[in-house]
Formats: structure tokens, C-alpha cells, sequence
């Protein structure tokens, strides 16, 4: 175990060294205040006026740039290391293949979750300082499941970085199927589940439809930060099929972290069984 902590603080150090996370905390931080000022502008209003405006368009935004951080962040851990040859040297310390992979993880996941605590967090007090409508009660709720959920996010893009590192011999073919995978869940994931609703004229039926929607973490993550808010549900898209569902936050909570185990616990099959 010991040895794990020491992977997943040298991860940390290095994160320090290369600006991780002070990047991605301003990142966030900028956006999110952008967004609380200017989130309704389409409206005609500007500067902070509701706390579900607020957050419906930060979990918009997180949906684009937290899983597109985590994949760059990690997409290399495993075969950065392959093509540079010092993962043979780390298979000589007394150090599992699984408990290399743990420690990586625990140190990229650390980075991504003190940036993203770190730089929304900063958001929030600086709304709570600059708009009198705001204060620490009405965001402190909102703000923190927002947070959470966004780390578990973040998380579970990580672990798919980790599979992607693992089944990749070249670190731009890794980068190549990093990107594809932020695609896939980001973008074409949902076109294709519009095109389905559209071609069967909304005739498919809405088990289904929400079964498929929990497939998809980032759909997982916008339910996360929907409930509550009726009043954004018109401006939710394929999510108006949950209104009537009956998922619980701690449920929703409970299918990101899901997703954070599977892939990672593939990874570590895979890199255990491969020869290198």
C-alpha cells in the first residue's frame, strides 16, 4: 500500500511541476464566473440571477472541457511510459502492475479533484462577495453536488484514459482513441439517441430510452445537476424523459462512481495479462 502512495504522490509532483493544476483551477474558476454573469445574457439578462441558471449552464460546460482535461491528463500514463522504456524499470520495483496503476490513478484523480474544488469553489465565493441575491446558504447545496458530481465526472474519464493507455503499444494512436472517446460520449452518444427518437416519432419506449441515457456518464452527470430545477427541464433536451423517473441524486451519484470502477478494473485486468 505504501508503495502505491508513493506512485500517486510522485503523479501529484508532477502535476505541481507541470502547471496542472493551476491551469485547470483558473479554467475553471474564469468560466465559472463567466458563466454566472453571462449565463442568461440570451435572455437580455446580465450579471448573477438564479442559482439554477447558474448551474444548469456550468454542468453544460463541464460536460465539454472536465472530460476533455481527464483524458489528456492520462492518456498517455501507461504507454508514455512503454515508449520512453522506463515501464520496464518500474516493473522491477516491488510494485504490482495493479498497484502501478492504482498509484497513477489516486495521483492524476488528486490533481483533477483539488482543480475542480479548487477553481469552482473560488467561483462561488466570489458570487456570494459580488451579488447581493447571493448568499453562502442558497449556494453552498447546489454548489457542492455540483462539485462532487463534476470530480466524479472527471473521475471516471480518468479511468477511461487508463483503459485507453493500457490497450494502446503507441502514445499518438493513445491519443487518437482518447479524443474519439470524448467524441463518442460527449457528442455522437446523444445525436444518435435524437436520431432514434426522431425516426421512430418518439415511439420508443421510455424504459428504454432512460436505460440508454444511464449509459452514458456525462447524461448521468447532467441528470445529477438537473434535479431540483423544473425550471430548466425545457432546456434539458433528451433529459425531459427522466421528469417522471424516479432516480434518486444518491442513485444517479452511485452510476458515476460505477462508472469509474468498470473501466478501471478492466484496465488493471488488461495490464496485468499483457506482456510488455
Amino acid at each position: 500500500m505504501r508503495e502505491i502512495f508513493i506512485v500517486a504522490e510522485k503523479e501529484f509532483r508532477d502535476g505541481l511541476r507541470n502547471r496542472w493544476i493551476l491551469a485547470i483551477t483558473l479554467a475553471f474558476a474564469l468560466l465559472a464566473m463567466g458563466l454566472a454573469w453571462f449565463g442568461a445574457a440570451a435572455s437580455g439578462e446580465v450579471g448573477f440571477t438564479r442559482i439554477s441558471t447558474t448551474i444548469v449552464s456550468l454542468a453544460s460546460l463541464a460536460v465539454f472541457l472536465i472530460p476533455l482535461i481527464a483524458l489528456m491528463l492520462a492518456y498517455d500514463s501507461i504507454v508514455g511510459e512503454d515508449e520512453q522504456g522506463t515501464l520496464l524499470l518500474l516493473m522491477t520495483y516491488p510494485l504490482s502492475r495493479t498497484g502501478l496503476l492504482a498509484g497513477k490513478f489516486l495521483g492524476h484523480g488528486a490533481i483533477l479533484a483539488l482543480s475542480t474544488a479548487l477553481g469552482f469553489g473560488i467561483a462561488a465565493v466570489m458570487i456570494v462577495m459580488l451579488a447581493e441575491q447571493a448568499t453562502f446558504a442558497t449556494l453552498m447545496g447546489p454548489f457542492s453536488l455540483f462539485i462532487v458530481s463534476a470530480i466524479l465526472l472527471g473521475w471516471t474519464f480518468l479511468a477511461l484514459a487508463y483503459l485507453v493507455s493500457v490497450v494502446t503499444r503507441e502514445k499518438a494512436r493513445a491519443a487518437g482513441l482518447a479524443l474519439l472517446v470524448w467524441f463518442l460520449f460527449v457528442l455522437v452518444y446523444d445525436l444518435a439517441l435524437l436520431g432514434l427518437l426522431v425516426g421512430t416519432e418518439g415511439r420508443v419506449d421510455g424504459g428504454l430510452f432512460r436505460t440508454l441515457l444511464l449509459l452514458n456518464p456525462t447524461d448521468v452527470f447532467r441528470l445529477v445537476n438537473l434535479t431540483g430545477f423544473e425550471e430548466t427541464a425545457a432546456a434539458s433536451g433528451l433529459l425531459t424523459v427522466f421528469g417522471d423517473a424516479s432516480y434518486s441524486i444518491g442513485v444517479l451519484l452511485g452510476i458515476l462512481a460505477a462508472w469509474i470502477v468498470v473501466p478501471l478494473t478492466l484496465a488493471a485486468g488488461l495490464f496485468a495479462a499483457r506482456r510488455t
